[in-house]
């Protein structure tokens, strides 16, 4: 019995409307998925979307910051966003018989007021939420690593900004990359689970069909004639290491290059991550953290539409380090050398397929799943052709990716109180 359907128009004025209908339901997720994030921002603004994000929750014209709070209250929903490189989300998960709510109150907020209150208000909050990140290690190491990795590729920006293009961001700079960005052509409204598909489309036009169909620069972006924002980069190699007297353990980061989210190899990149730095079983996980040398020792891919990388991710006692930094070097460059076991391969598809099921059983699970792949590669995918993606990978797929994208060319930088 097929309980899915997928369907979608578009509006007169370009915006998408699409849903994922499970009538077995008995919840319903909304997301407006707006493609603009990090990569798409001049280096005199950097930060616009996440502050964008957070403006769009102080309220419309007609809505106040305490009127969208206590409309969320109302429906029961805990409506929340994030903004990333390549997309700023806005979500709520909530009964379905409140799905026509939902949509009309971020429909209405994603145009927001800009009041000047607010925007000198959240300026402070971001400044401080800098700062905050600035103080913890790990992420002090994600910024920098990134930013060495990408070099002046706008991967490499940092999502939050810095204190300076933040602190001198002004209301006129961030209302226009709204205008450009938040165009109706480059975003997309999504609903997942039980959804009634043509009260969904009608809400859609009610609130955003006056939105005016200015082709975004998010889009233009996209185009072959601007290399510059949108290319395949190869990332940086190399060793760094910092200081921070404040840290109490040694954070390690190591990163090269790997499938982008276009690549059908991703799926293989993917499942070798699982093998080599999966948090429970992985050969990581027995060489490091099973044997007490480090507390965290995982690898993971991140995906982008024309690029990615392999992300493994050290923390260990600041003594530890060279034992851990030559124990992941002799991973890397065994599985470079002898590749990897049938048996090995199983186990990492067993959990990829568990995984993969369980986080999209629930209709928010598949909101995610559906948004990111229609964002990175204008794919939409089943249920069913995730799983047969994993169930179909070979031991010669790994390799190829593994011949392809080397794990022993990469950049390393660690950080910790000793210099």
């Amino acid at each position: 019995m097929q309980f899915y359907q997928f369907r979608q128009t578009t509006l007169s004025n370009g915006l998408k409307v699409i849903a994922e209908i499970n009538d077995n339901a008995y919840s319903a997720s909304v997301g407006f998925f707006v493609k603009t994030g990090s990569r798409n921002e001049s280096d005199s603004i950097l930060g616009a979307s996440h502050f964008l994000e957070h403006i769009i929750f102080k309220g419309s014209e007609s809505l106040s910051a305490i009127d969208v709070n206590r409309r969320l209250d109302e429906l029961g929903a805990d409506g929340n966003a994030y903004t990333n490189n390549e997309q700023t989300v806005f979500h709520i998960s909530l009964l379905p018989e409140f799905v026509e709510d939902a949509v009309m109150l971020f429909g209405d907020i994603l145009r927001p007021a800009f009041r000047e209150n607010d925007f000198e208000t959240e300026k402070q909050v971001i400044l401080e939420e800098i700062q905050m990140y600035n103080d913890q290690p790990p992420f002090g190491a994600d910024n920098t690593i990134r930013k060495i990795f990408f070099g002046n590729h706008p991967l490499g920006n940092n999502i939050l900004g810095t204190k300076e293009t933040v602190t001198n961001l002004t209301i006129s700079q961030l209302r226009n990359y709204h205008n450009t960005h938040y165009t109706p052509d480059n975003i997309i409204l999504l609903g997942t689970g039980r959804i009634d598909f043509d009260v969904f489309c009608e809400c859609a036009r009610k609130v955003c069909g006056q939105w005016q169909p200015i082709h975004s620069s998010t889009q233009s972006t996209f185009c072959p004639n601007n290399i510059a924002k949108h290319h395949r980069v190869h990332g940086t190699s190399g060793f760094y290491r910092l200081q921070k007297e404040s840290a109490s353990q040694q954070y390690t980061m190591i990163f090269s290059d790997s499938p982008c989210g276009m690549d059908a190899a991703n799926t293989a990149a993917s499942l070798l991550t699982d093998i080599i730095g999966d948090a429970s079983g992985s050969r990581l996980y027995w060489e490091l953290v099973d044997n007490g040398i480090a507390d965290t020792a995982c690898m993971s891919t991140y995906e982008y539409s024309d690029n990615g990388f392999f992300g493994t991710v050290l923390v260990n006692e600041p003594d530890e380090l060279q034992k851990v930094l030559r124990t992941t070097k002799k991973i890397f460059e065994q599985v470079m050398k002898n590749g990897i076991t049938q048996d090995e391969l199983e186990r990492a598809k067993n959990k990829a397929l568990s995984a993969t099921i369980m986080d999209n059983e629930r209709p928010e699970g598949r909101l995610f799943t559906i948004g990111d792949e229609l964002a990175i590669s204008g794919i939409y995918r089943t249920l069913k052709q995730e799983i047969e993606l994993i169930k179909n990978i070979t031991i010669n797929d790994i390799h190829n990716v593994l011949k392809i994208y080397p794990l022993n060319k990469n950049l390393t930088l660690t950080i910790g109180p000793n210099p």
